[in-house]
């Protein structure tokens, strides 16, 4: 596995897309047939639009949901769309989701970790792990090695990391990740499980390359989603996006606040626009590779979420606490 100077990666490449594109255009006109792809949280919100453009393009897409019934509802009458049932807190699920995969002997050519929660007061999972750190990363984490054998069987496979601007919040704390001696703090926990996200594509894109499976981790932008149930009517109000005549407000922030056609175009892109062939373990937005920034709330990425030992560090970490391990 070579060393990579992430921070020079991390250099937008003009694209010609940006925050008004919508995922469809994000397509590029691609043809999907005959790509199998996974996308997790595909049944709500921007990766349901997700599911419903690649499978537009002509993808087989499976949708894994804790609620089938609802996922079924959801994806009503969009062709190509298989749902199976998959719970990223109990590894047990996620095994059993996996292995029912690989028993058909597809390959699989994209998969989309999309799946998460926010910002919610604390809870764990049966391991005692805490369960934004658990769902958003350790969950996709394990999916994600239980899906390997697959991915490589493709023969060019990506893997797109669902982060968020929220990582500017807070890095990733190696000493108490799971909040067992420091007080509980959910957006703190949100930005760390965030970070986790993009560390985890540095990491898995050293090592997918030599099999020809890339992963990027992307930023959707601010769109007000079942995404957001659990915060306060205040914190809705500081990022409302749209007024009541469905205008956009907040103008000096216009890039950031999207609709949900805008919200999943960095997935669609990310998954499969050929300017990103050869290339992998970036972090990316507005349908392009985003700098490097050290501002808070603006475009770009912090450094600590593409900071290459800091991803190494947290895949020993993520393999501990697991206890799964890729077969490389």
């Amino acid at each position: 596995m070579t060393t990579r100077n992430h921070i020079a990666l991390q250099t937008p490449l003009h694209t010609g897309f940006g925050p008004r594109t919508t995922a469809k255009e994000a397509l590029g006109g691609q043809d999907l047939t005959g790509k199998i792809a996974i996308v997790t949280g595909g049944y709500a919100g921007l990766g349901l639009e997700a599911v419903k453009v690649l499978a537009s393009a002509g993808a087989t897409v499976i949708v894994p949901a804790r609620t089938p019934e609802k996922a079924q509802a959801a994806l009503s009458g969009v062709p190509g769309v298989e749902l199976e049932r998959l719970e990223l807190m109990d590894p047990a699920s996620i095994d059993a989701f996996a292995e029912r995969f690989r028993t058909t002997g597809r390959p699989l050519h994209i998969l989309i970790n999309s799946a998460g929660i926010m910002a919610t007061p604390l809870a764990r999972d049966s391991r005692g792990f805490e369960s934004q750190l658990a769902t958003n990363h350790l969950g996709h984490f394990q999916l994600t090695a239980r899906l390997w054998p697959a991915l490589k069987k493709a023969e060019g496979a990506r893997i797109i990391s669902v982060s968020s601007r929220g990582h500017q919040l807070g890095g990733f704390d190696f000493e108490d990740p799971n909040f067992n001696t420091r007080d509980y703090e959910r957006w703190a926990a949100y930005a760390q499980s965030k970070t986790a996200n993009a560390l985890f594509a540095v990491a898995m894109d050293k090592r997918g390359e030599a099999h020809g499976v890339r992963t990027f981790s992307v930023h959707p932008g601010t769109i007000i989603t079942n995404l957001s149930r659990y915060m306060t009517d205040d914190e809705l109000g500081a990022i409302s996006t749209l007024n009541e005549q469905g205008e956009r407000v907040l103008s000096e922030y216009n890039d950031e606040f999207k609709t949900i056609e805008e919200g999943a175009a960095t997935f669609v892109w990310s998954a499969v626009h050929p300017q990103l062939d050869g290339k992998g373990g970036v972090y990316c937005e507005n349908g392009d590779i985003a700098i490097i920034t050290s501002t808070p709330f603006t475009p770009g990425v912090y450094e600590w979420a593409v900071n290459a030992e800091d991803a190494e560090r947290l895949w020993t970490l993520s393999e501990q606490l697991t206890g799964v391990r890729f077969e490389l």
